[in-house]
């Protein structure tokens, strides 16, 4: 399309006998049909390419269902390929810099899922197309009462998929549907979406009022596309037919010889029907509908296609009992001669009936309790058909469209057979269906489709990394030159806040910038710091040296992140010593440089720093508040310890609540109360501005927090709520910000790479602890840590654990129970991230 520059079609690779050997091929290009030049003339790396990504594992097909503990994975493995592929069309196309997507699309709830975290990683407008929806599943599945909740969710996963999918109404700026359908009986099952709410929120947003932190992803309608191009709609009627084979012209169609030899009278109307014997088809209460309307009988045939069979006893319990009840109603209205049920018919001869029904100046039909979108109605339009069609569901939005025929009550057999008797006996009302049909038809085309999705996606806010909007494209060069290092200053200074607390940022406009006299004097200060630091920091192992870059994890061979989940006391300090003396030759060598990522503000990390008589130079970054703050260490750490990262909370500011989020937590949390009792009490000491924090004063006594993060979803506020240390405390952060998303944050800001990482966490840990596993970093699990908290923190989820992660990944190694420094150095060799 005009416009679209490139599109990536992100999936997984599998090198395996059970699939094609395509499936294994890294990059596939996508020819264009109907191209008229050279690809040459759109540009070297323009066009539309299936992109496969290796994640899971490497030489076996495994279900959807299973993919769920290897989505991390993807997700790092797409990030990387979008940053390669964004400074390629940045040399091509960007002048130097890097060409950002404009938007990612995620379908289906996987791939919804990752798309959520990749949008929170680059920072870009996500939109999401469910297709089939893991709430409405679930309650299918439930009606037929075949299996118990647990039966089911251990089978598909749903309680996962259906997470997945309330993420994707977090993260989304816009949802796609085939048809109204889907928004009003499907999508509202979910806590994310509520379509008066919605509605509510965009009058309030049209009017520019405040929404006081509330958001809903926009729900768009845009029909599927199809080609139309080979489809010739039939003109004439079956006597000319029948003249041009007498005049020696080509035979029929064998599909027609085979439905034909049904009918007493093959030149009557046919009625024709397209579905599997399926009971929520209706196709019974169709066939009663023609046998008790005599005058629909004289005027017209009934063709029922439906599936292929050779013997109903091997058909399964349903289809077969289906098929035995509509033979019954063929004997019982005696309608031998004009009902045709073939037994076979292969995908290809689909266009040949539709052009047989439109032959004889038939009807097509679609009477089911509920069609989500009628594809089929849409390709018999094509060919010519009129139709009559189910009202509930997709075919009202088709028919709004095409405008080419009647919607009827599908429980009313009577509804449906006066509809087809008007279209079959009113000739004129039979035409005007069929050119309305045929002129609109082209809205269902690919190109209308693409159209009006282009037009949607421009609709969308841009959102892009704040430091490319800045002109700070070099960051991610291997140059050391002295220019860079002085380019690297500026950077500091202008774009790192200095502090010693951090958590409250103070001096700021509405739109959270320093005012410019602030600025100044944070700009000179943090010149003066820098050169200082350069000037009086001894020359030492694992210290920044003069002309480097900054953050030193830039400079390190492997970067080691401790996550574990345990107070000072229990485990973390402990922890933090064996892991330093298990590395301590290369720590000392400044191959390996550390991350501390824990619940703590950055106050209570510094007080952790100096009960362990450490200093925040033995880190090279903090990840602080389960991932709402970032911060670095300074050099000059007598005056400033830390470096907080300012665009990091542009980063992952998106539909960040505010003010209003707080105030509804607080209502929450004084709901909490028990006899007067204050169960959760906010914890102003440790609250950030991207960061709530509330204290537990009883952890059994409190719901789980996944009733909170429901609640937070039904009154549409996008958070993270995230319970830690121990149950004893809750952060609510922004809903895309966590600890393993502010290592990508790393990696796409300061270029470390994420295969040369190891995460240590405990046997369990905070609720965010599934996402410290997968990945394409290293895992150690130290065993015998964190251990107590397991049961509690993990009845958080909605889903077992064990369906998101797999212990047994060749990148996760468990130590033994009481384990040592030279354990740990074990595991570390047995992931080869050491030498033996």
């Amino acid at each position: 399309m005009p416009g679209v520059y490139r599109v990536d079609l992100l999936t997984r690779q599998v090198s395996s006998p059970e699939v094609d050997w395509s499936y294994g091929e890294p990059t596939e290009m996508l020819n264009p049909l109907n191209s008229e030049g050279p690809m040459d003339d759109m540009g070297e790396s323009s066009g539309a390419y299936i992109v496969r990504i290796p994640f899971g594992p490497k030489d076996k097909y495994i279900p959807k269902e299973l993919l769920w503990p290897h989505i991390p994975e993807f997700v790092d493995g797409a990030l990387s390929h979008v940053i390669q592929m964004s400074k390629v069309l940045g040399e091509q196309i960007g002048d130097g810099n890097p060409v950002w997507p404009v938007a990612i699309h995620g379908h289906y709830a996987d791939a919804g899922d990752s798309a959520a975290l990749l949008s929170g990683a680059l920072n870009v407008p996500m939109i999401f197309t469910g297709h089939s929806l893991g709430r409405d599943k679930l309650e299918q599945l439930m009606r037929q009462a075949r299996q118990s909740r647990d039966e089911i969710n251990s089978t598909y996963k749903i309680m996962r998929r259906i997470e997945a999918e309330e993420l994707t109404l977090d993260a989304s700026e816009m949802v796609i549907t085939s048809t109204r359908q889907e928004i009003d009986a499907q999508w509202r099952l979910y806590d994310g979406f509520d379509p008066i709410l919605e509605r509510k929120l965009r009058a309030r947003i049209r009017r520019n009022v405040s929404c006081y932190g509330r958001s809903m992803p926009r729900m768009v309608v845009i029909p599927p596309g199809m080609e139309f191009h080979h489809i010739i709609p039939h003109e004439g009627d079956m006597d000319a037919e029948t003249e041009a084979n007498e005049d020696g012209k080509s035979p029929d169609p064998t599909i027609w010889t085979e439905i034909m030899r049904f009918f007493s009278n093959p030149r009557k109307p046919m009625i024709l029907a397209l579905a599997r014997p399926d009971p929520k088809k209706n196709l019974t209460t169709l066939v009663t509908a023609f046998g008790e309307c005599r005058p629909l009988r004289e005027l017209a045939n009934l063709t029922l296609i439906m599936g292929n069979r050779d013997n109903i006893d091997e058909m399964s319990g349903t289809n077969a009992s289906l098929l035995l009840s509509i033979l019954k109603l063929i004997d019982k209205y005696d309608l031998y001669g004009q009902v045709a049920y073939p037994k076979h018919h292969k995908q290809s001869d689909v266009p040949e009936i539709y052009r047989l029904a439109a032959k004889t100046k038939g009807v097509f039909i679609n009477p089911a309790f509920i069609e989500p979108f009628g594809l089929t109605l849409i390709e018999a339009a094509a060919y010519g058909l009129p139709m009559v069609a189910t009202q509930n569901g997709g075919p009202v939005d088709i028919h709004r469209v095409l405008d080419n025929g009647l919607l009827v009550d599908p429980h009313s057999q009577q509804s449906i057979a006066d509809a087809l008797l008007k279209l079959v006996a009113d000739k004129h009302l039979w035409a005007k269906c069929r050119s309305n049909g045929l002129k609109n038809i082209h809205l269902f085309s690919w190109p209308e489709h693409c159209k009006t999705y282009l037009s949607k996606i421009a609709g969308c806010k841009p959102r892009q990394p704040r430091w490319l909007r800045n002109d700070d494209d070099d960051e991610n060069s291997e140059s050391d030159s002295p220019s860079d290092s002085l380019r690297d200053i500026q950077d500091i200074s202008l774009n790192l806040k200095f502090s010693f607390e951090g958590d409250k940022s103070e001096g700021r406009d509405i739109d959270g910038s320093l005012d410019s006299e602030d600025q100044k004097t944070k700009l000179e200060n943090a010149m003066q710091t820098w050169s200082k630091g350069v000037a009086k920091t001894p020359q030492r192992s694992g210290s920044i040296e003069k002309g480097d870059k900054f953050p030193a994890l830039r400079r390190r061979k492997h970067i080691f992140v401790i996550a574990v989940d345990a107070d000072p006391s229990n485990g973390l300090s402990e922890s933090v010593r064996k892991i330093f003396e298990a590395v301590e030759k290369e720590r000392s060598e400044g191959s390996i440089g550390f991350i501390l990522a824990t619940s703590f503000n950055i106050t209570q990390m510094r007080s952790f720093l100096v009960g362990e008589k450490l200093s925040p130079t033995d880190f090279d970054a903090f990840i602080c508040n389960s991932g709402g703050d970032l911060y670095y260490s300074s050099l000059h750490q007598e005056d400033n310890p830390f470096v907080g990262d300012l665009y990091y909370h542009s980063h992952i500011e998106y539909r960040w609540g505010g003010e209003g989020l707080r105030k509804t937590l607080l209502r929450w949390a004084a709901s909490t109360a028990k006899n007067e009792e204050h169960i959760v009490v906010e914890d102003e000491e440790t609250s950030a501005d991207y960061c709530y924090s509330f204290k537990v004063q009883k952890p059994g006594a409190i719901p789980p927090v996944k009733e909170l993060r429901k609640s937070m979803r039904i009154q549409a506020l996008r958070c993270h709520v995230v319970h830690c240390e121990s149950g004893n405390k809750i952060n609510v952060i922004p809903v895309l910000a966590s600890r393993s998303q502010a290592l990508r944050y790393l990696y796409l800001r300061w270029g470390m790479d994420l295969t040369k990482v190891v995460v240590f966490v405990g046997e369990s840990g905070d609720t965010d602890y599934e996402g410290l596993i997968g990945g394409v970093h290293k895992s150690v699990v130290l065993t015998g840590v964190c251990s107590s908290a397991s049961s509690q923190l993990h009845a958080n989820r909605t889903y077992p654990l064990t369906d998101v992660v797999s212990y047994d990944s060749p990148n996760i190694a468990k130590t033994c129970e009481g384990f040592s420094s030279s354990d740990i150095r074990s595991s570390l060799e047995g992931l080869q991230v050491l030498k033996g």
